[in-house]
Formats: structure tokens, sequence, C-alpha cells
């Protein structure tokens, strides 16, 4: 996926970072247990290979010093990141258990070809492919471990801390998601940073699904492949609630996390004394 960006990122323009699309601080809202949920402790992106000398000192300025790598080993190999000035990379393969693997690292070579892309697109098949990655990044033992690797890195502070995949949607959405919910966050503001992915990714894949029209393709079976949508992290959310009863239980049971370590996260996510003007 992350190569399917290659000619189209150059819009975006968050935190002034035009080569690092979907950048976005995960804090802010309010938390269920008093206060907010903190901003600049996590950051949420594309993949850190295309960015420019200028990008990254401007994310230098974020004072990252921890880059949390959802992505396949090829992904990684095949795009590497470009790491901020003292962040350590610390890459985690959440679908390494998964016998199909990612389509992330096939995706540029589908959308060239309209034929192939309707064949493993058409007819529901990537929503389909889209909801059973979402239930699998709860199922996955890959994936438990990589999430409670990142839960961790969070708990015993390397923060600030970025937090992407390929195109910053999907692992990255769930990473995003249920760190929210265990901080606090109401499912509308849950939903809310989740789905600003398709106003801030969608738009740089204008040329591509311009292309991929003039090849005689329908851009219309690209979109679920390339956004996101409600349903798929409502799969995430019912395979987490279905396998641990809440959020809480996910991250204790699911990703072995002690008391400590849940203690020590919800007290780096929230601030119950959010500064007044």
């Amino acid at each position: 996926m992350a190569d399917a960006l290659d000619e189209t990122v150059s819009g975006g323009e968050s935190f002034a970072i035009p080569s690092l699309v979907n950048l976005r601080d995960i804090g802010g809202c309010p938390s269920s247990f008093g206060g907010v949920v903190r901003t600049g402790v996590v950051f949420r992106s594309t993949d850190l290979s295309r960015l420019t000398d200028t990008d990254l000192e401007t994310l230098d300025a974020l004072n990252i010093t921890a880059v949390f790598d959802l992505r396949t080993l090829e992904e990684q190999q095949r795009r590497p990141d470009r790491v901020p000035d003292g962040a350590r990379h610390i890459g985690l393969d959440v679908l390494a258990d998964r016998q199909s693997g990612s389509i992330a690292a096939s995706l540029p070579e589908i959308i060239a070809d309209p034929a192939l892309a309707a064949e493993a697109f058409d007819d529901g098949r990537a929503a389909r492919y889209l909801r059973e990655s979402y239930r699998d990044f709860v199922a996955l033992p890959s994936a438990a471990a990589s999430y409670r690797a990142l839960a961790e890195g969070l708990a015993r502070g390397e923060v600030p801390a970025l937090v992407h995949c390929s195109a910053g949607k999907d692992r990255t959405g769930w990473a995003a998601a249920s760190l929210l919910l265990f901080a606090g966050a109401g499912e509308d503001d849950v939903f809310a940073d989740y789905l600003r992915t398709n106003d801030m990714l969608l738009p740089q894949f204008d040329a591509l699904f311009a292309r991929f029209a003039e090849l005689g393709g329908d851009p219309e079976i690209l979109k679920p492949m390339l956004g996101v949508r409600r349903d798929y992290l409502d799969v995430a959310i019912d395979e987490a609630l279905t396998r641990y009863g809440t959020i809480e239980q996910y991250f204790a049971e699911g990703l072995g996390l002690d008391d400590d370590s849940l203690q020590a996260l919800r007290t780096r996510l929230v601030d119950t004394e959010p500064s007044r003007v």
C-alpha cells in the first residue's frame, strides 16, 4: 500500500509535514476517567519511508522517542522508515501469524491492473478481506504480541511515540482506537479519529483513481480497500468484547499486561488535570 502512495502524497499538510500523510495526535478528547486524553503522547501516520529531508526536520520537532512500526517484515524491508533523530525504531509484525500475510505488499501490482483489481476487490471482496483483518488484529497471537509491546512501551515511558503501518489506517487504526477506548474516550470520539483517515488519506489517491479509470477500471472498487469504514472497526471491537468482555480485559488478559503496566498506561494516556485557559 505504501508504494501506491508514491505519486500521490504531496498534498498532505498535517503538522506541515506534506510527505507524511494521515499524521495526527490521537489525544485531546474527553476521558470518562476525568480530564482528557493527553496530547503529545501518541501520534499516528503512514509509514516514514517517503519523508523528505525538510519534513524529517519538522518531524524532529515533535521529539518522537519511539517509532512503532506495525508493518510486515517484507513491508519494512521494502520501504524502510526514515526515523526521526534520537528515536528508536521498533518493528512489530502484527500479521506475522496470518497465513495469507498482508495484501499491502502486493497492492501496487493489483491496482495497476483493473482486471486483477476487479478479481481481488469486486463484489465486496475488499470489505470482506478488511473485516477479517480487523478480527485478526484481536485474534492472532502475533497481533497480541505486537500490541502488547506497543502498550508496554507506552506504559514505561517511550513517549512521545509515533505508531504507523503502511497507510496508517488499519493496523494503526486498531492501535489508536483500542488505546483511546482504554483511556476512556467516548465512542463518538474514537470513531471520529478513525474515520478522519477518509478525509486525510483518500484525497491523496485522486491521481491514482484517475489513472485507474483511464485503464478502464472503476475506482469505486478500490475505495473500500484504500479507505476505512465504521464496520471494519466494529469487527475488532466486537471481537475484543466477545473474547474478553471489556476493553480493559482485552489489555489485561488479551495482551497480558499486569496491573502495574495497566495503571502506568492509563496514567500515561489520561490527563486528569488539563490546563485551563
